[in-house]
């Protein structure tokens, strides 16, 4: 089998155990002599996969007793619609601080629930410091996208929003760090980053957020809907939410959430500092910002960019083409990215641009 680095920013890569269990249990899930994709979702086999994978989100997020998790289906673009149609009404505020592409979608469709205050920092490539005193205190709840898979952003600190609810879309760097739920009134993530295979999409809310949906909510657009149904109103994405399971069991097993965060330091480190020090290739990103789940950077210019993105692939770096709205190129180290999935790269990047300097020298002479 034909072995690569898969640095996509979604679907992204997987824990290469979870997919061999995968496969194991593909066609008999615990001798029921059924694959989990034929399971009903009212059985008790079903059953016992979705209370596992909560228990396990809660354990290993040290989620409160008073926060409901839920799993859904939509994407966290579905949820820029259920969050105001659940936490705002048509007369009523709600303040969003805009730091990127995703919290820019999120906006448009708040705006057709309600009044929206926008915060947007001058620059993408820093993101300022909040203070309860930057919002209003009538607002219903502040919303960020703590971190930025295209800008490569994220929040060095949470906003202080004092007794706002602070909602979060935390698609792209959910259990990549230590983290305290209570700061969050709402916290949601689409699972194909981190979590998960893509389809399902995953929701921590506090328990006084739920029920002060208006009446014209659609059932599947309400969060009480999920809460008094335990998430099985409807068909859930019954394959995602166990390959979910799977994952966060390999989390716990390689250290939690903490190990996690250790690890993915180790390996945006050593991309970040290659980086720096390098005559070619450039990141922009203010350092106190800097994700450590998706780093973008650029060589001089597209020639360069294209001839790295080609001889990359050729080399067995899959999805490395930066986003189509910033160019260059974009490695994701997310929690399943082996630490030796990065030193290839920026060995391949380092002898790339020795090539380079020698192509550029011969040009000269």
């Amino acid at each position: 089998m034909k072995t690569v680095y898969n640095f996509s920013a979604g679907p992204a890569v997987l824990p290469s155990s979870v997919l061999e269990k995968v496969q194991h249990e593909l066609l008999d899930y615990e001798g029921t002599g059924m694959s989990v994709m034929e399971l009903s979702h009212r059985s008790a086999p079903f059953q016992q996969i979705i209370d596992q994978a909560e228990a396990l989100l809660r354990e290993l997020l040290s989620i409160p007793e008073n926060y409901h998790v839920l799993f859904m289906q939509g994407g966290a673009s579905l949820q820029f619609s259920m969050v105001p149609l659940n936490l705002l009404g048509s007369d009523e505020t709600a303040e969003y601080i805009v730091t990127g592409s995703w919290s820019g979608k999120a906006v448009k469709e708040a705006d057709k629930v309600g009044e929206i205050r926008k915060h947007t920092p001058d620059a993408q490539t820093a993101i300022p410091s909040y203070t309860a005193k930057d919002f209003s205190g009538n607002s219903r709840y502040v919303h960020i996208t703590s971190n930025n898979t295209i800008e490569g952003t994220r929040f060095a600190e949470y906003p202080d929003t004092g007794d706002i609810p602070l909602v979060a879309d935390m698609s792209s760097h959910i259990l990549s760090e230590k983290l305290d739920v209570s700061k969050f009134g709402l916290i949601y993530a689409g699972a194909q980053k981190n979590l998960g295979p893509s389809g399902v999409t995953v929701a921590i809310i506090r328990e006084d957020l739920v029920g002060d949906a208006p009446d014209y909510c659609p059932a599947l657009l309400n969060y009480e809907t999920y809460v008094k149904h335990g998430s099985l109103f409807n068909t859930p994405p019954t394959f995602s939410i166990y390959v979910l399971k799977l994952v966060l069991e390999w989390v716990k097993e390689y250290g939690g959430v903490e190990g996690m965060e250790e690890r993915n330091q180790e390996k945006a480190h050593l991309l970040y500092s290659y980086i720096d020090q390098s005559g070619l290739f450039q990141n922009h990103v203010t350092e106190a910002n800097r994700s450590l789940m998706n780093i973008p950077f650029t060589a001089n210019n597209d020639e360069v960019n294209a001839r790295f993105l080609k001889e990359a692939k050729q080399a067995g770096f899959e999805f490395l083409k930066g986003h189509r709205s910033v160019g260059g190129m974009r490695a994701s180290l997310y929690n399943a990215m082996p630490i030796e999935g990065v030193k290839a790269l920026v060995e391949f990047m380092k002898n790339f641009e020795q090539n380079e300097v020698k192509e550029d020298q011969h040009a000269f002479n």
